[in-house]
């Protein structure tokens, strides 16, 4: 059962809150469903920032140290992955000038009923994918990530059910499918290039607790009069406990890299955006 909101009137731009303090600029810098921050990650990158050059923070090559190497490899990912947000998105450590409908803060985004559900269709293939190649672990160590509490294919086959049986409205049929597209790079990537597909789903599921919770918030308000997606609920504390552990394997997996490796899996992120973006266009416009 979808849980129920406060009503609200259905409208088409709705206002993203402005952060007035570390906790809150932690949940809401991302406004485009990129990877966001905790508070303790905001403020390590901000103090790293000024001490890196932007050459390093794209994982340049050289024995350089990277940004947030003492803090593990997820900070080194979060610390590129923050670089690429626009100033609206991430106001402390943006740096990507929005051109975009996407990169746009959500305010100026014109959504509708059936955009929405079309881009939850297309990131249920996304998340299917991904967690069928956790679940197969071509790669020994992708089986660290299986069940983590992360997972959004089952929540996604329920929310969009909820739409058939609320709006009487099922996906379009999309030509060119954004998320087909997505998948299809996705399995050679597994296989092919496993840092590269680990960033990826660094970038997919952490990026959906921090901006894609601002979104779900958002459209719920202004599209579902106020209902909660299953999309944005999840079994135990995501923040406190799922996530956290999530990072520690994470970690750990990219102990067993080279710099090479790792630089590979830095390198994968802009790529990772522009996927994402392609299915956020689906609301976004």
């Amino acid at each position: 059962t979808h849980a129920k909101m406060h009503a609200a009137k259905t409208r088409a731009a709705v206002p993203v809150p402005q952060a007035n303090d570390a906790r809150e600029d932690a949940r809401s810098e991302d406004a485009s469903g990129r990877a966001g921050a905790t508070g303790e990650e905001a403020r390590v990158g901000r103090e790293q920032e000024g001490a890196s050059t932007a050459g390093a923070a794209q994982a340049g090559t050289g024995s350089e140290r990277r940004p947030g190497a003492n803090k593990g490899f997820v900070e080194e990912m979060r610390f590129v992955a923050m670089r690429l947000h626009t100033k609206e998105q991430a106001p402390k450590e943006g740096k990507k000038e929005a051109r975009k409908d996407e990169e746009k803060p959500v305010a100026q985004w014109t959504p509708t009923r059936q955009g929405y559900l079309n881009f939850l269709a297309e990131s249920k293939k996304v998340y299917d994918c991904m967690e069928n190649i956790m679940d197969d672990a071509p790669v020994a160590e992708y089986a660290k990530f299986k069940n983590t509490g992360l997972e959004r294919g089952s929540a996604l086959a329920e929310d969009i059910e909820w739409f058939r049986s609320t709006y009487d409205m099922v996906p379009s049929s999309i030509e060119a499918s954004p998320g087909d597209e997505y998948v299809s790079l996705l399995e050679s990537l597994s296989k092919e290039d496993p840092p590269a597909f680990i960033c990826h789903y660094y970038n997919v599921y952490f990026a959906h607790t921090a901006g894609g919770l601002m979104i779900g918030r958002k459209m719920s308000e202004s599209l579902l009069d106020g209902a909660t997606l299953k999309f944005y609920q999840w079994d135990g504390d995501v923040k406190e406990e799922l996530l956290p552990r999530v990072r520690d394997t994470l970690n750990e997996v990219a102990e067993g890299w080279t710099r090479e490796q790792k630089d590979r899996c830095l390198e994968e992120t802009q790529k990772s955006f522009q996927y994402s973006g392609s299915l956020l266009r689906l609301i976004a416009t």
